[in-house]
């Protein structure tokens, strides 16, 4: 499809996008690209079963999981970086909205207990024009949106309906810490109100009657090393959302990407640092969490410059 060709529900929004907090104001629809890179067409760079998210969202069958190029943040330590800031495009498959309904649907032809969508809030438009083609077309099973929970309020508010569930990260209540590691001066007073929209739409997390997710709310959050105390402000303000918020504790970080630039946090997370925040959740209330052990940072590196990129 040629840039200026869209004809679905939500192209009108890529006129002068604003689909995250950014804001850019660049019009896609002819070609132009944002702090994200991405124009009107999605670049995906991987799609298909995925059994390394939580047990509700991978399930014994596998997530559906649609992997988009490009990011609305620059996180110094990403584990995807290979496609969120350092993706080549002719690597990567170009997806018209329609292309990207089909691969909803081959992906529920094949098992799949949801259409995982991960890294969606700069194509937020596009991904959701796809789930309306391909619930036309006959997709019945949950979507789950996967994002860096640096979204748009106001873009959430115009999908509302389209989302079973909701898997945002909440990364840093500190804008300092933002700034410095995301490129995202604003994020700490962003995620609040996002959150509160995400529940707002779906609730608590819902599971059916084999522990798969059906619909809800599932807030993950990495804990960096030397950042325990911007942890617990992250936990503590999900447990004034609602204690009975479910949230996924990560102890997953490992220096990735450019992460050496930053001594502070150029080193694995030690035992002692996640111990104390998940000690913090249990003082909470938080009992709906799932935890980690530490060698997950060694199990959970994807290298997208592989045809199975989690083998």
């Amino acid at each position: 499809m040629m840039a200026g060709t869209m004809s679905h529900r939500f192209a009108d929004q890529l006129v002068r996008c604003e689909c995250c907090p950014r804001k850019c104001g660049v019009n896609r629809l002819e070609g132009r690209t944002g702090f994200c890179r991405i124009g009107a067409d999605v670049l995906v760079s991987y799609a298909g079963l995925h059994f390394g998210e939580e047990p509700p969202i991978s399930g014994t069958r596998g997530s559906g999981t649609i992997f988009f190029a490009g990011c609305n943040l620059r996180c110094v330590f990403c584990q995807n970086h290979q496609i969120s800031q350092d993706f080549r495009p002719d690597r990567m498959t170009v997806l018209t909205t329609d292309g990207l309904a089909a691969e909803m649907l081959r992906l529920a032809e094949s098992g799949a207990h949801n259409i995982n969508l991960v890294s969606p809030s700069h194509v937020i438009f596009q991904a959701a024009d796809a789930i309306v083609a391909a619930r036309d077309k006959g997709l019945s099973i949950p979507i789950v949106y996967n994002s860096n929970g640096y979204d748009s309020v106001d873009a959430l508010r115009q999908i509302r309906g389209l989302v079973e569930v909701y898997l945002p990260d909440i990364k840093y209540l500190s804008n300092d810490l933002a700034q410095r590691y995301s490129d995202a001066a604003d994020y700490a007073e962003t995620i609040p109100g996002v959150l509160r929209e995400m529940l707002d739409q779906v609730g608590h997390l819902e599971l059916d009657e084999n522990g798969i997710a059906r619909r809800g709310l599932l807030v993950r959050h990495l804990v960096l090393p030397g950042c325990v105390d911007d942890s617990r402000r992250c936990l503590a303000f999900l447990a004034e959302l609602s204690p009975a918020t479910c949230v996924s504790i990560m102890s997953q970080y490992s220096p990735q990407h450019r992460a050496a630039r930053h001594p502070e946090i150029n080193r694995p997370l030690s035992v002692r640092e996640y111990d104390e925040v998940t000690d913090y959740a249990i003082e909470l209330g938080l009992e709906n969490a799932f935890i980690q052990e530490l060698d997950s940072r060694d199990r959970y590196l994807p290298d997208f410059d592989l045809d199975r990129p989690f083998e």
